[in-house]
Protein backbone atom coordinates (compact mmCIF):
# COMPACT_ATOMS: atom_id res chain seq x y z
CA UNK A 1 0.00 0.00 0.00
CA UNK A 2 1.45 3.49 -1.01
CA UNK A 3 2.34 6.09 1.64
CA UNK A 4 3.03 9.36 0.71
CA UNK A 5 5.90 9.63 3.27
CA UNK A 6 7.88 6.75 1.46
CA UNK A 7 7.81 8.57 -1.40
CA UNK A 8 8.21 12.20 -0.62
CA UNK A 9 9.36 14.18 1.94
CA UNK A 10 8.04 17.81 0.65
CA UNK A 11 4.52 15.98 0.39
CA UNK A 12 2.67 17.12 4.43
CA UNK A 13 -1.10 16.52 4.64
CA UNK A 14 -3.54 19.73 5.64
CA UNK A 15 -6.70 19.11 7.55
CA UNK A 16 -8.76 17.97 4.72
CA UNK A 17 -6.18 15.23 3.52
CA UNK A 18 -4.78 16.85 1.08
CA UNK A 19 -1.18 16.66 0.25
CA UNK A 20 0.79 20.17 -0.50
CA UNK A 21 4.24 21.20 -0.89
CA UNK A 22 5.27 24.81 -0.11
CA UNK A 23 6.02 26.94 -3.29
CA UNK A 24 4.15 27.14 -6.38
CA UNK A 25 4.17 28.39 -9.67
CA UNK A 26 2.56 29.50 -12.35
CA UNK A 27 0.46 26.77 -14.82
CA UNK A 28 -0.61 27.48 -18.03
CA UNK A 29 -4.21 26.86 -17.32
CA UNK A 30 -7.37 28.54 -17.60
CA UNK A 31 -8.29 29.43 -13.40
CA UNK A 32 -12.16 28.30 -13.58
CA UNK A 33 -11.31 25.37 -15.79
CA UNK A 34 -11.48 22.34 -13.22
CA UNK A 35 -14.57 24.29 -11.55
CA UNK A 36 -16.52 24.42 -15.10
CA UNK A 37 -15.47 20.83 -16.35
CA UNK A 38 -16.40 19.47 -12.55
CA UNK A 39 -20.45 20.10 -13.25
CA UNK A 40 -20.53 18.13 -16.30
CA UNK A 41 -18.01 15.35 -16.33
CA UNK A 42 -20.32 12.97 -15.08
CA UNK A 43 -22.44 13.98 -17.90
CA UNK A 44 -20.58 14.20 -20.93
CA UNK A 45 -19.99 11.85 -23.67
CA UNK A 46 -16.23 12.96 -24.16
CA UNK A 47 -15.17 12.35 -20.45
CA UNK A 48 -16.60 9.18 -20.66
CA UNK A 49 -15.20 8.08 -24.03
CA UNK A 50 -11.97 9.19 -23.09
CA UNK A 51 -11.57 7.08 -19.57
CA UNK A 52 -13.06 4.10 -21.40
CA UNK A 53 -10.27 3.98 -23.93
CA UNK A 54 -7.93 5.12 -21.38
CA UNK A 55 -8.86 1.95 -19.23
CA UNK A 56 -8.50 -0.23 -22.52
CA UNK A 57 -4.95 1.30 -22.95
CA UNK A 58 -3.14 0.39 -19.44
CA UNK A 59 -5.57 -2.76 -19.63
CA UNK A 60 -3.97 -3.80 -23.06
CA UNK A 61 -0.75 -2.45 -22.16
CA UNK A 62 -0.09 -2.93 -18.20
CA UNK A 63 2.91 -1.43 -15.99
CA UNK A 64 5.17 -3.83 -14.08
CA UNK A 65 2.67 -3.08 -10.52
CA UNK A 66 3.22 0.08 -7.59
CA UNK A 67 1.45 3.40 -7.73
CA UNK A 68 0.02 5.52 -10.51
CA UNK A 69 1.06 9.20 -10.84
CA UNK A 70 -1.63 10.90 -12.27
CA UNK A 71 -0.01 14.28 -13.25
CA UNK A 72 -2.21 17.22 -13.60
CA UNK A 73 -4.94 15.08 -12.76
CA UNK A 74 -7.72 17.74 -12.36
CA UNK A 75 -11.36 17.02 -10.78
CA UNK A 76 -10.19 13.10 -10.15
CA UNK A 77 -12.50 12.32 -13.17
CA UNK A 78 -9.56 9.64 -14.51
CA UNK A 79 -8.39 8.79 -11.37
CA UNK A 80 -11.12 7.28 -10.58
CA UNK A 81 -11.46 5.51 -13.67
CA UNK A 82 -8.55 4.18 -12.98
CA UNK A 83 -8.91 3.19 -9.01
CA UNK A 84 -11.88 1.29 -10.09
CA UNK A 85 -9.53 -0.70 -12.26
CA UNK A 86 -7.85 -1.65 -9.18
CA UNK A 87 -5.14 0.80 -9.17
CA UNK A 88 -3.39 3.03 -6.61
CA UNK A 89 -3.56 6.36 -8.06
CA UNK A 90 -1.60 9.21 -6.78
CA UNK A 91 -3.57 12.04 -8.08
CA UNK A 92 -1.59 15.59 -8.53
CA UNK A 93 -3.06 18.71 -9.31
CA UNK A 94 -1.77 22.39 -9.00
CA UNK A 95 -4.90 23.48 -8.91
CA UNK A 96 -6.43 23.84 -5.53
CA UNK A 97 -10.19 23.89 -6.94
CA UNK A 98 -9.09 20.33 -8.45
CA UNK A 99 -7.41 19.13 -6.05
CA UNK A 100 -10.79 19.69 -3.22
CA UNK A 101 -13.19 18.41 -5.92
CA UNK A 102 -10.96 14.82 -6.43
CA UNK A 103 -10.59 14.84 -2.73
CA UNK A 104 -13.92 15.34 -1.35
CA UNK A 105 -15.99 15.03 -3.85
CA UNK A 106 -14.95 12.08 -5.39
CA UNK A 107 -13.25 10.62 -2.47
CA UNK A 108 -10.07 9.60 -3.70
CA UNK A 109 -8.05 8.51 -1.21
CA UNK A 110 -4.57 9.87 -2.50
CA UNK A 111 -4.65 13.72 -3.56
CA UNK A 112 -1.30 16.06 -3.63
CA UNK A 113 -2.16 19.67 -4.54
CA UNK A 114 1.61 20.76 -5.93
CA UNK A 115 3.31 21.03 -9.23
CA UNK A 116 5.51 17.88 -9.87
CA UNK A 117 8.76 19.65 -9.55
CA UNK A 118 7.78 20.82 -5.85
CA UNK A 119 6.52 17.37 -4.96
CA UNK A 120 10.37 16.17 -4.22
CA UNK A 121 9.48 12.40 -5.35
CA UNK A 122 12.12 9.73 -4.78
CA UNK A 123 13.26 8.51 -7.93
CA UNK A 124 12.36 5.04 -8.53
CA UNK A 125 8.57 5.79 -6.60
CA UNK A 126 5.87 5.03 -9.56
CA UNK A 127 4.81 1.79 -11.51
CA UNK A 128 3.26 4.50 -14.37
CA UNK A 129 2.50 8.10 -15.19
CA UNK A 130 -0.03 9.28 -16.58
CA UNK A 131 -1.01 12.89 -18.33
CA UNK A 132 -4.48 13.25 -19.76
CA UNK A 133 -4.92 16.33 -21.69
CA UNK A 134 -1.72 17.96 -19.85
CA UNK A 135 1.27 18.13 -21.86
CA UNK A 136 0.13 20.25 -24.48
CA UNK A 137 -0.04 22.75 -21.77
CA UNK A 138 3.66 22.98 -20.56
CA UNK A 139 5.80 24.83 -22.87
CA UNK A 140 8.88 22.62 -22.66
CA UNK A 141 7.62 19.27 -23.05
CA UNK A 142 10.43 17.32 -23.21
CA UNK A 143 12.60 18.61 -21.11
CA UNK A 144 9.12 18.16 -19.04
CA UNK A 145 9.10 14.46 -19.55
CA UNK A 146 13.08 14.34 -19.39
CA UNK A 147 12.76 15.54 -15.78
CA UNK A 148 9.87 12.72 -14.68
CA UNK A 149 11.31 9.74 -16.19
CA UNK A 150 13.32 9.39 -13.20
CA UNK A 151 10.61 8.84 -11.18
CA UNK A 152 9.22 5.83 -13.16
CA UNK A 153 10.97 2.47 -11.93
CA UNK A 154 12.94 0.05 -14.54
CA UNK A 155 10.01 -0.93 -16.92
CA UNK A 156 7.44 1.67 -15.86
CA UNK A 157 5.30 2.71 -18.44
CA UNK A 158 4.10 6.37 -19.75
CA UNK A 159 0.14 7.39 -20.75
CA UNK A 160 -1.18 10.24 -22.59
CA UNK A 161 -3.97 11.67 -23.84
CA UNK A 162 -3.45 14.56 -26.55
CA UNK A 163 -5.07 16.82 -28.69
CA UNK A 164 -3.98 16.26 -32.30
CA UNK A 165 -3.62 18.15 -35.65
CA UNK A 166 -2.43 21.95 -35.61
CA UNK A 167 -5.03 23.13 -38.47
CA UNK A 168 -7.86 21.65 -35.66
CA UNK A 169 -6.31 24.99 -33.55
CA UNK A 170 -8.76 27.27 -32.11
CA UNK A 171 -9.81 30.05 -29.89
CA UNK A 172 -10.79 27.09 -27.59
CA UNK A 173 -7.05 25.85 -27.30
CA UNK A 174 -6.08 29.30 -26.47
CA UNK A 175 -8.80 29.85 -24.04
CA UNK A 176 -7.27 26.48 -22.31
CA UNK A 177 -3.82 27.56 -22.50
CA UNK A 178 -2.46 25.02 -24.73
CA UNK A 179 0.93 25.60 -26.27
CA UNK A 180 0.61 22.96 -29.63
CA UNK A 181 -1.37 20.27 -30.76
CA UNK A 182 0.59 16.93 -31.80
CA UNK A 183 0.58 14.62 -34.31
CA UNK A 184 2.14 10.94 -34.87
CA UNK A 185 5.25 12.18 -36.28
CA UNK A 186 5.61 14.94 -33.16
CA UNK A 187 4.70 12.58 -30.45
CA UNK A 188 7.62 10.03 -31.77
CA UNK A 189 9.85 13.25 -31.67
CA UNK A 190 8.93 14.02 -28.29
CA UNK A 191 9.13 10.45 -26.92
CA UNK A 192 12.38 9.29 -28.71
CA UNK A 193 15.17 8.60 -26.79
CA UNK A 194 13.23 8.43 -23.55
CA UNK A 195 10.68 5.88 -24.14
CA UNK A 196 9.83 3.22 -26.46
CA UNK A 197 6.72 3.61 -27.89
CA UNK A 198 3.85 0.16 -27.68
CA UNK A 199 0.99 2.00 -28.82
CA UNK A 200 0.00 5.28 -30.17
CA UNK A 201 -3.37 5.68 -32.12
CA UNK A 202 -5.64 8.38 -32.64
CA UNK A 203 -9.22 8.87 -31.26
CA UNK A 204 -12.31 10.86 -31.13
CA UNK A 205 -12.21 10.62 -35.00
CA UNK A 206 -15.92 11.50 -34.99
CA UNK A 207 -15.25 14.99 -33.50
CA UNK A 208 -12.41 15.58 -36.39
CA UNK A 209 -15.43 17.54 -38.43
CA UNK A 210 -17.57 19.18 -36.31
CA UNK A 211 -14.19 20.52 -34.40
CA UNK A 212 -12.55 21.61 -38.02
CA UNK A 213 -16.36 23.57 -39.06
CA UNK A 214 -17.43 24.69 -35.69
CA UNK A 215 -13.80 25.71 -34.05
CA UNK A 216 -10.79 25.74 -36.39
CA UNK A 217 -12.07 27.45 -39.51
CA UNK A 218 -14.49 30.11 -38.00
CA UNK A 219 -11.03 30.68 -36.01
CA UNK A 220 -8.95 31.27 -39.32
CA UNK A 221 -11.63 33.05 -41.22
CA UNK A 222 -11.52 35.30 -37.95
CA UNK A 223 -14.96 34.50 -36.72
CA UNK A 224 -15.30 33.37 -33.30
CA UNK A 225 -12.14 34.64 -31.80
CA UNK A 226 -13.95 36.67 -28.83
CA UNK A 227 -15.82 33.75 -27.30
CA UNK A 228 -15.88 29.62 -27.77
CA UNK A 229 -18.58 27.37 -27.43
CA UNK A 230 -19.90 26.46 -23.70
CA UNK A 231 -18.21 23.45 -21.58
CA UNK A 232 -21.33 21.95 -22.34
CA UNK A 233 -21.34 22.19 -26.28
CA UNK A 234 -17.87 21.48 -26.34
CA UNK A 235 -18.40 18.11 -24.25
CA UNK A 236 -21.19 16.80 -24.80
CA UNK A 237 -23.12 17.14 -21.89
CA UNK A 238 -26.73 16.54 -23.69
CA UNK A 239 -28.65 13.92 -24.74
CA UNK A 240 -29.88 15.48 -28.16
CA UNK A 241 -30.17 13.37 -31.36
CA UNK A 242 -26.80 14.68 -32.57
CA UNK A 243 -25.31 13.56 -29.26
CA UNK A 244 -26.80 9.72 -29.44
CA UNK A 245 -25.50 9.82 -33.20
CA UNK A 246 -21.78 10.64 -31.85
CA UNK A 247 -22.16 8.20 -28.97
CA UNK A 248 -22.94 5.37 -31.51
CA UNK A 249 -19.67 5.96 -33.79
CA UNK A 250 -17.68 6.62 -30.10
CA UNK A 251 -18.82 2.98 -29.27
CA UNK A 252 -17.83 1.30 -32.00
CA UNK A 253 -14.47 3.42 -31.91
CA UNK A 254 -14.05 2.52 -28.00
CA UNK A 255 -14.03 -1.64 -29.07
CA UNK A 256 -11.61 -1.10 -31.66
CA UNK A 257 -9.50 0.79 -28.78
CA UNK A 258 -9.97 -2.06 -26.42
CA UNK A 259 -8.99 -4.86 -28.98
CA UNK A 260 -5.63 -3.10 -28.82
CA UNK A 261 -6.24 -1.51 -32.63
CA UNK A 262 -4.43 1.56 -33.48
CA UNK A 263 -6.79 4.20 -35.15
CA UNK A 264 -5.29 6.17 -37.81
CA UNK A 265 -7.02 8.87 -37.62
CA UNK A 266 -8.80 11.09 -35.14
CA UNK A 267 -9.12 14.49 -32.84
CA UNK A 268 -6.75 13.33 -30.15
CA UNK A 269 -4.49 10.17 -29.65
CA UNK A 270 -3.69 7.87 -26.75
CA UNK A 271 -0.05 6.92 -26.16
CA UNK A 272 1.39 4.01 -24.18
CA UNK A 273 4.96 4.14 -24.30
CA UNK A 274 7.89 2.35 -22.00
CA UNK A 275 10.71 3.45 -20.47
CA UNK A 276 13.96 2.93 -21.86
Amino acid sequence: MMRIADISMRLHPDAEGIYTAAGSSEVSYATHGHEDCFGIEDRSFWFRHRNRCIASVVRNHPFPGGPFLDIGGGNGYVAQGLTAEGHEVLLLEPGPIGARNARLHRKLEHVACAKVEDAGFVPGSFGAIGMFDVIEHIEHDRAFLHDIAPLLMPGGRLYLAIPCHQWLWSRADEHAGHFRRYTRRSLHGLLEGLFDIDYLGYYFAPLVLPQYLLRALPYRLGFGRKGVLSMQAEHGAGEGIAVRAINVLLDAEARRIAADRQIRFGASALVAATLR
